[in-house]
């Protein structure tokens, strides 16, 4: 069971459970955020597509940090003008732990919170 949502202008598959880094997000640690634009459920052999999104469908996860990616060299040059500029950049991710993917209120999977149980 996984589904396939929009975050970031790009297409993540998420499973609950599972770890996943977007693009960063205004949420604090330890909070829950829902990825409203759901564009594909896949549950064993079936499969809803949405026109865009699937009606309904709705993947929750809980913010688990906030991190930044390794630091990727930009050099710019110019031939045989003696400009030469070197930086640096480190792009912001937000890690989200996928706890429940759901369809119309009914839950297709779900993993049991940890801070619930304790």
């Amino acid at each position: 069971m996984y589904a396939v949502v929009e975050a970031g202008g790009r297409q993540v598959e998420l499973a609950a459970g599972k770890f996943v880094e977007i693009d960063m997000v205004a949420a604090e640690s330890d909070q829950e955020y829902v990825f409203e634009k759901v564009l594909m459920i896949v549950d064993g052999e079936s499969s809803v597509l949405g026109t865009p999104y699937v009606d309904g469908a709705r993947v929750t996860g809980r913010v688990i940090d906030h991190v930044r990616d390794k630091k990727l060299i930009v050099y710019k040059y110019r031939p045989k003008k003696g400009t030469r500029k070197r930086t640096g950049h480190r792009q912001h991710h937000t890690r989200v732990y996928i706890s429940k993917i759901e369809v119309g209120g009914k839950v297709l999977a779900e993993v049991a919170d940890q801070k619930k149980k304790a």
